[in-house]
């Protein structure tokens, strides 16, 4: 794990994770079976033991906007790096067959656990080339109708598919508009409303209104335990409630959107929460990309086994309770 980049709230960490650091090198200078090793042996024990409750108590109570913060952690999981860890057999499928490629948006065959699938997901970049020619996973109108377009592959050869979501929003420049940016994402929310395969979607770390919504119409929709999934960024937010983003106003959007895994959970825009490892996905990518695999391979095995028509009730009937609230009616009894 990469230790130059540290989160504001993470700060207290960093005497300890120094310490560790110094341990570990000195037990590895020491070598296996040396008198003084197992002393360092022990003292990294210490300190180690002594990381994790910091970051139990660190994360177990994190804002609305810290946890945005998280969800942005350079070193957090993409969806690169779940094929890598959790998918056997990946084929990548480029391009729309309109006007070109782009990657923003990964979409290909793959074998997740024992089960073969069209997996589709945002791609934000890592280095500075990758991010920009990814417009820093803010996808095109034509990464989205080249997930729509494999999407349809996936229906007629019969295999489910899964999505995972991470972008702030679909990318809002001029190109992208002349080019149908919004008939683009309407048109993948329609069409995978009544797509004939089951659709499991996760949001693993950034899930902005339409931009996330374009590949987010699903069966069964998870999120990471330190993603966030709203209409709008807290810094949009803010910019349009109190004309500037700022610490303190973001603070207040982050909190008042409930963009959080626990506040999506419990409003029923998603189905499950899926658990990071403590400190999140970024501290232990391998454990996180194993519990997305596990639940995906448990989701699509539940859903395999309902008839198709039943599957298009149940997921059209999913979205038409969004939103839905109950109005009492004034000097009416309670």
């Amino acid at each position: 794990m990469a230790t130059f980049y540290q989160l504001d709230f993470e700060k207290p960490l960093a005497p300890v994770e120094e310490q560790l650091s110094a341990a570990e090198e000195r037990l590895k200078a020491a070598g296996e079976g040396s008198p003084e090793a197992a002393a360092i042996q022990a003292e990294v024990g210490v300190l180690r033991k002594q990381r994790g409750e910091m970051l139990a108590r660190l994360y177990g109570d994190l804002s609305a906007w810290n946890t945005v913060r998280v969800a942005r952690h350079p070193h957090r999981p993409q969806t690169r790096d779940y094929i890598q860890l959790m998918c056997r057999d990946f084929c990548e499928l480029h391009g729309d067959r309109r006007f070109g490629d782009d990657p923003a948006i990964v979409t290909g065959f793959a074998r997740v656990g024992h089960v073969k699938c069209m997996l589709i997901g945002h791609q934000k970049g890592k280095e500075t080339a990758e991010k920009i020619a990814c417009h820093f996973g803010c996808a095109h109108p034509e990464g989205y109708r080249k997930a729509l377009k494999n999407m349809r592959l996936a229906e007629k050869m019969g295999l489910p598919i899964v999505t995972l979501v991470d972008t702030q929003g679909a990318y809002p420049g001029l190109g992208a508009e002349q080019r149908g940016q919004a008939q683009a994402i309407a048109e993948n929310m329609m069409e995978m409303s009544r797509l004939r395969t089951p659709i499991v979607s996760i949001i693993i770390g950034e899930g902005g209104s339409g931009g996330a919504l374009g590949i987010a119409v699903a069966d069964r929709v998870a999120m990471l335990q330190y993603a966030w999934y709203s209409v709008i960024s807290p810094e949009g937010c803010a910019a349009i409630l109190w004309k500037e983003a700022n610490e303190q106003t973001n603070n207040a959007a982050a909190k008042s959107l409930r963009l959080t895994a626990k506040d999506n959970l419990e409003l029923g825009i998603v189905d499950e929460v899926i658990p990071e490892p403590v400190g999140g996905a970024h501290r232990d990518q391998r454990a996180t990309a194993a519990n997305v695999q596990q639940w995906i391979v448990s989701r699509l095995a539940q859903l395999k086994k309902v008839p198709v028509e039943e599957l298009l009730e149940q997921r059209y009937q999913r979205y038409r309770k969004l939103g839905v609230y109950l109005e009492q009616a004034e000097g009416a009894p309670a």
